[in-house]
């Protein structure tokens, strides 16, 4: 049985498409056979791995209001061992059009468990915002990656979605967990990037990944080319990192 992950912060900026991004890639050039889902209408996911979100005929806005099938809906090997399911801007309009289906929330599980045995994980980028496509993320999620970058503000918005994942568990999906906080943006020259993460590591009881990602240009630069971290510098600080954070991730797994 695979694993679900949903990749949710409701903080923009936080590095969280980054994430989805590169430890998909990560994961899957450790020969784990992966999906990546993107539920953000601004499809960043989607063509930071190389997909044109503007020449889209069919994606997940299809999928999900049930005009195309998953598969018809599915971009295979853009790297090998991944494929994508990926967004397109039209999927900014499915809160109007989903306000009288019933079992709204359930759309994306039903559609994910038809494929979820043909692959060992599945990620999902999901939007900076709390919305139905987010509850539907979380709704087929098995558990949560929470990016949080290293500032100031860093805390901002933590308590809001781990009482989003709690009312979730409660009303929705009672085996949802927070699988991990993974600290982003980090930079060493700074005391404020040790502050936080010392912070955080004192006063959430939440399990903490001991990856951290650092501040790199390349990272910023990857995703211009559509290109994952591990493909456009796989020497970077940048990637190391989070072929450091796939294994982790496997680990857990595997525990």
């Amino acid at each position: 049985m695979s694993r679900i992950i949903a990749v949710s912060n409701q903080k923009g900026g936080v590095g969280k498409t980054t994430t989805t991004i590169n430890l998909a890639a990560c994961l899957a050039e450790k020969g784990k056979k992966v999906l990546a889902i993107d539920m953000d209408p601004q499809g960043n996911m989607s063509s930071g791995l190389g997909v044109d979100k503007d020449e889209l005929e069919i994606s997940i806005y299809q999928v999900i209001l049930g005009e195309n099938t998953i598969e018809e809906a599915l971009k295979r090997e853009v790297i090998q061992n991944l494929d994508v399911l990926p967004a397109s801007v039209d999927l900014s309009a499915l809160e109007i059009e989903l306000i009288n289906v019933e079992d709204k929330e359930y759309i994306l599980k039903k559609e994910v468990d038809k494929i979820r045995n043909n692959y060992d994980i599945i990620i999902i980028d999901c939007p900076p915002a709390l919305s139905t496509l987010t509850i539907n993320a979380m709704t087929t999620a098995d558990s949560v990656i929470i990016p949080i970058q290293c500032e100031y503000y860093a805390l901002e918005g933590l308590t809001q979605l781990g009482h989003t994942v709690q009312l979730v568990r409660e009303r929705l999906n009672a085996d949802l967990k927070i699988e991990g906080i993974v600290f982003t943006m980090y930079s060493s020259r700074t005391n404020l990037s040790m502050q936080v993460v010392e912070n955080v590591r004192e006063n959430l009881d939440l399990p903490i990944y001991e990856t951290v990602i650092p501040r790199n240009i390349k990272l910023a630069e990857a995703p211009s080319y559509g290109m994952p971290i591990s493909l456009y510098d796989s020497k970077s600080a940048g990637a190391k990192s989070y072929m450091e954070l796939a294994e982790e991730v496997i680990n857990k797994g595997e525990m």
